[in-house]
């Protein structure tokens, strides 16, 4: 009864950690995305040529960071000169990793000692010693011995699936930094509002200027 609510709660434990951490890292991702103006293009006259060489050189870089997150976790980001991110990278890997090892080590255990009872069950015609069998084994039935191996063999699926996924977000996020950085990050809204005045009414107001690509601002009077 102990060890099933050990493993319940260690279950329970590994998903609630492995859901923040895949929400840190995927926060960052989304929070590095926004759209921004970029300060690589020329605003006046642009020229073609110079575009297609901005475009290969940010693809070129986001393809650089996803290569070396992928070989290494966290080397993407350092190219992307994104320390901070570096320790949430190995502190997400270190969590499927550690969970990994607990139930590897407890799953040889009990897959042992299932062995040994159930053997012991079976066998008419001698009876194997339990002394390599971990104590607080001994007093479980093979039944449960079985129950406890095969739970512990799932939770070992379980860490290898969180490992390969927390890996693919971290190549993941390393390539959306290198497409960001060309970018100019700011707080400029695209909303602003200034005074205005409108001739046709004659009359002063307030005037709502939202800026759409690198269209013309879009003008909306709010008269007074």
């Amino acid at each position: 009864m102990t060890m099933t609510v050990k493993a319940t709660c260690k279950s329970l434990f590994f998903y609630i950690i492995l859901f923040l951490a895949a929400a840190s890292v995927a926060g960052q991702v989304k929070t590095d995305s926004l759209p921004v103006t970029a300060t690589s293009t020329p605003k006046k006259s642009p020229d073609k040529k110079s575009k297609t060489d901005t475009t290969k050189k940010v693809r070129s870089d986001a393809s650089k960071a996803a290569l070396r997150s992928a070989i290494i976790p966290g080397w993407g980001q350092a190219y992307n000169k994104k320390y901070w991110k570096m320790p949430i990278v190995y502190g997400a890997l270190a969590i499927p990793v550690a969970t990994f090892v607990y139930n590897k080590k407890w799953y040889d255990k009990t897959r042992y000692a299932y062995n040994i009872k159930f053997y012991n069950d079976t066998s008419t015609v001698s009876n194997l010693p339990t002394d390599n069998i971990d104590p607080r084994l001994l007093p479980l039935s093979s039944q449960s011995l079985r129950l406890y191996r095969n739970e512990f063999r799932k939770n070992m699926d379980f860490s290898v699936l969180a490992f390969i996924l927390l890996w693919g977000l971290n190549v993941a996020d390393a390539a959306v930094d290198g497409h960001l950085k060309s970018f100019n990050v700011n707080d400029d809204l695209s909303l602003r509002i200034h005074p205005g005045y409108s001739p046709i009414g004659n009359t002063n107001g307030l005037s709502l200027i939202l800026e759409i690509g690198k269209s013309s601002p879009q003008r909306a009077t709010v008269s007074r």
